[in-house]
């Protein structure tokens, strides 16, 4: 029995198997899960309802068990402040800031063969994708 907040054996295995420059997308309902990502991408669907995970939970849980170089995430087209990514900015720290892009340029990072984990979560608001690069440990 594991005595950690993160309990889901393949999350579990993919983070271990991965190390600096790793991507990890934790993704909204909307995202293309399927046909964005790259093929080697392991993914993992905690979409079980909507709103049921949502990305901040997911997110909550992660920040602990890796260390986090860049976060970046999807802007709407018009570049309006997105309620969301205050979350993940509080989420994250100070030390942490989001890297902002237009859907297009966010989508091509999540192709890069670096993105090695794919989570599909039910969250429901828009643009709450975040694209996570680990860092290394300090």
């Amino acid at each position: 029995m594991l005595k950690t907040k993160l309990l889901h054996p393949e999350i579990l295995s993919i983070l271990g198997s991965n190390g600096h420059g790793a991507r990890i997308l934790i993704a909204d309902s909307n995202f293309p899960f399927s046909t964005c990502p790259p093929p080697t991408a392991k993914k993992v669907f905690l979409n079980f309802a909507p709103g049921m995970l949502r990305v901040t939970d997911v997110l909550n849980i992660l920040k602990d068990y890796i260390p986090i170089e860049t976060a970046m995430v999807m802007i709407s087209p018009d570049d309006s402040l997105q309620a969301i990514h205050s979350e993940f900015e509080e989420i994250l720290g100070t030390g942490n800031p989001l890297k902002k892009l237009k859907r297009f340029e966010f989508y091509e990072e999540v192709k890069s063969n670096d993105t090695c984990l794919v989570i599909a979560t039910g969250e429901s608001k828009r643009f709450a994708n975040i694209l996570l690069v680990i860092g290394v440990v300090k």
